[in-house]
């Protein structure tokens, strides 16, 4: 083990170990070029190894409390274009009862941000398709209120018509919460987590996008998409339920012309009046 050799070099057993000795070896695995993400998970290994010595032999206490991991650099979420978020919401092809099912989730998918466990959580009274508004429950139990437009309204009406929902409603249901349940599989059971994804996962095969898209990814389309469009970051928040607006922040990180438009149109000295001079003259 690299650790071991690190320790073995300066004279050091297990029981030595102190905090600055495993932070100099944290600099020394940055120093060799590997990524931060290996490095944390070298400190993983470390915790465990010394809290082993601690709990199973008897060990000095664990040197590794307090020492601070590398930092892990922000993930940018992996946005689809507009063009291919129509491909992917035309995918749908057919009028039958599972095809008015996938296009309804599909659009509420993208119309609104939802995570796949809201989606599939989400009961026929939470929705109000007058007003185009979900009622929708997030992480911790939170409550939020979600709107969808037109596209979104129209499909999940075309779902909850006879020849939609009811064309996989079982004679009778097996239980109240599926009886309750906006989405409903062929077996007339509430849709799973695992079912859902696949209604992205086929529709994304379809156009050409299989190992792109998940249900996440077109979370993250929609909240880069109205970003571009100008929506305010605090009601993308809002939006998303996410608790910390830090969250959210990450998808101006997207779109480096999104950037360069909102400078160009808000900050004085932006706008160039003239072409700047060729400094090889």
């Amino acid at each position: 083990m690299a650790y071991e050799e690190f320790l073995a070099g300066r004279g050091l057993a297990i029981g030595d170990v102190s905090s600055r000795v495993i932070e100099d070896y944290l600099a020394f695995l940055a120093a060799t070029g590997r990524r931060a993400s290996s490095n944390a998970r070298a400190l993983s290994a470390i915790r465990g190894l010394h809290r082993f010595c601690e709990d199973e032999r008897g060990g000095p206490p664990d040197p590794t409390l307090g020492v601070n991991g590398p930092r892990l650099p922000t993930p940018i979420p992996k946005a689809l274009n507009e063009a291919e978020i129509l491909s992917l919401l035309s995918s749908v092809v057919g009028d039958d009862g599972r095809a008015r099912r996938d296009r309804a989730i599909l659009e509420l998918l993208y119309a609104t941000g939802m995570r796949i466990s809201e989606l599939c959580g989400l009961k026929l009274s939470d929705v109000d398709l007058d007003r185009g508004l979900a009622l929708v429950f997030g992480k911790g139990s939170k409550e939020r209120i979600v709107p969808f437009g037109l596209p979104a309204r129209r499909s999940v009406q075309a779902w909850l018509e006879p020849d939609g929902r009811q064309a996989l409603a079982p004679a009778r249901w097996a239980r109240r919460l599926d009886e309750e349940a906006m989405f409903i599989s062929s077996r007339g059971r509430r849709m799973s987590r695992q079912s859902a994804w696949l209604v992205v996962h086929h529709a994304a095969e379809r156009v050409g996008l299989e190992g792109r898209v998940t249900p996440h990814v077109l979370r993250h389309s929609c909240a880069t998409h109205l970003l571009e469009h100008g929506a305010d970051i605090r009601v993308v928040q809002e939006l998303l339920g996410h608790a910390a607006i830090t969250t959210t922040q990450v998808y101006t990180k997207v779109s480096g012309d999104l950037l360069r438009r909102v400078y160009d149109e808000a900050h004085p000295r932006a706008r160039r009046q003239a072409a700047l001079p060729d400094s090889r003259r």
